[in-house]
């Protein structure tokens, strides 16, 4: 926790972080707000599965004009993609859960992403601009000023996959073959379910029981609904994983390992 915690604080909960500022408008002027040093989500791609809220982190260092002080000025983040900054801060955009203000001007909080109504389309696993809803109030409780500040880089949004595994016989002859299957499967926005991942390419590894690493053994193409199938030959007691890696669109997965006991 950083120490000095003064300034404000807000915060939106649940699908109402979803919904753009509706207070009466002010004139689009220059506030006098300054914004720098702006990261979201530690620089990650932000990952986001069916049902699951997800919630990236921000941080900045906010700059207020001198007739205003920090309980009247507002700094929020957003993403958006497709639109101007203006279109995706009223709709479509994803955008600040909370924030909360220090008086050396660090500001911290969370974006907020609800994935069955903030996003509804596959097509919104790609890159999004960053930009940041500058306001400034007046003392009649009023927005004097407001603007878009853009020029603050891109993150990915992407979909998140899973992946499962499955090596049998258990237990095996050494020897003897052992068929390995599994699943890869990502998010559907559209569907709210996990669909199969078909044509990617994943890795089969094995952990020889008592060491800490797994070796690839081989790859595999997933099937048109995202199945994997493979024969290997049993040759020690260990786990059995499929894993592969992320895109520009869909993020990577491991499956938990399977103990097999060569006998």
């Amino acid at each position: 926790m950083r120490a000095g915690r003064t300034g404000s604080a807000t915060a939106l909960a649940g699908a109402l972080a979803l919904v753009a500022f509706t207070a009466p408008a002010a004139e689009a002027a220059d506030t006098g707000i300054s914004v720098s040093n702006l990261v979201i989500n530690n620089g990650k791609p932000i990952v986001v599965g069916t049902t699951a809220e997800v919630t990236p982190d921000f941080t900045f260092r906010v700059t207020r004009p001198a007739a205003y002080e920090y309980n009247e000025i507002e700094a929020s983040p957003f993403l958006y993609h497709g639109v101007t900054a203006a279109q995706g801060a009223q709709d479509g955009g994803i955008y600040s859960g909370s924030e909360t203000y220090y008086e050396d001007g660090y500001v911290e909080g969370e974006l907020y992403i609800d994935p069955p109504y903030g996003l509804d389309s596959n097509n919104d696993a790609t890159t999004w601009k960053i930009a940041v809803s500058a306001r400034t109030w007046g003392s009649d409780g009023q927005p004097d000023a407001e603007e878009y500040l853009t020029g603050f880089g891109t993150v990915q949004v992407k979909r998140m996959a899973r992946a499962t595994v499955n090596a049998a016989p258990e237990p095996v002859a050494k020897g003897k073959a052992l068929t390995v299957t599994g699943r890869l499967t990502r998010a559907d926005w559209v569907k709210h379910a996990y669909v199969g991942y078909g044509g990617k390419s994943a890795k089969l590894q094995f952990r020889k029981a008592g060491t800490n690493t797994y070796n690839t053994v081989k790859i595999v193409q997933a099937g048109s609904t995202g199945y994997l199938k493979t024969t290997v030959t049993a040759a020690a007691d260990g786990y059995w994983r499929w894993t592969f890696s992320e895109t520009s669109t869909t993020g990577g997965a491991t499956a938990a390992g399977d103990y097999v006991d060569v006998i």
